[in-house]
């Protein structure tokens, strides 16, 4: 009877650890797996913009060369400057928070996070993503609005010039 017992138990145990599914098999893994993706595209498409940035960036610092003693050109490209700090900061946390994403999936595929706390961490860091991606559309916005204003100043200083070179050949 004892063998039966013991065979019995150790049936019993096969199963249930046979049956165990892999955290990372999971519905809900597979889905934070997608999302992650998600997030690294976002975040390429958040970096590119950024170098763009600085490009146009570098692009009025050399157009205002041109413009003697313009203290408005200064104040935009003081602005300008700030709204990039602030949106390298916004890249910096957003790649940090991907690090720490993929973290988590590491620590739900290993069973050290149960589904329960992967879905709720999971959760968080969608929300932290969203106002970033929303941060970001704001810096960008503000960007254009900058450039766009830049570059109206800068037509109107040649067109001034363009009068006042014509009005001396006359």
């Amino acid at each position: 009877m004892k063998t039966l017992s013991k065979l019995t138990l150790i049936a019993v145990l096969s199963v249930f650890f046979s049956c165990k599914q892999n955290p990372a098999e999971t519905p809900e893994h597979k889905a934070m797996v997608e999302e992650h993706k998600e997030m690294e595209t976002s975040h390429e498409a958040m970096a590119t913009e950024h170098n763009t940035m600085k490009d146009d960036h570098q692009q009025m610092v050399d157009a205002h060369k041109a413009i003697e003693n313009d203290s408005i050109h200064l104040v935009i490209e003081k602005n300008h400057s700030v709204l990039l700090a602030k949106h390298s900061e916004l890249i910096a946390a957003h790649k940090a928070l991907i690090e720490k994403h993929a973290e988590l999936e590491t620590k739900h595929a290993s069973g050290e996070f149960t589904l329960e706390q992967m879905t709720a961490e999971h959760e968080s860091m969608k929300t932290e993503h969203a106002d970033m991606k929303k941060e970001h559309e704001g810096i960008a916005a503000e960007h254009k609005r900058i450039t766009e204003e830049d570059n109206k100043l800068i037509k109107e200083d040649q067109d001034k010039a363009a009068e006042e070179e014509n009005s001396e050949k006359k």
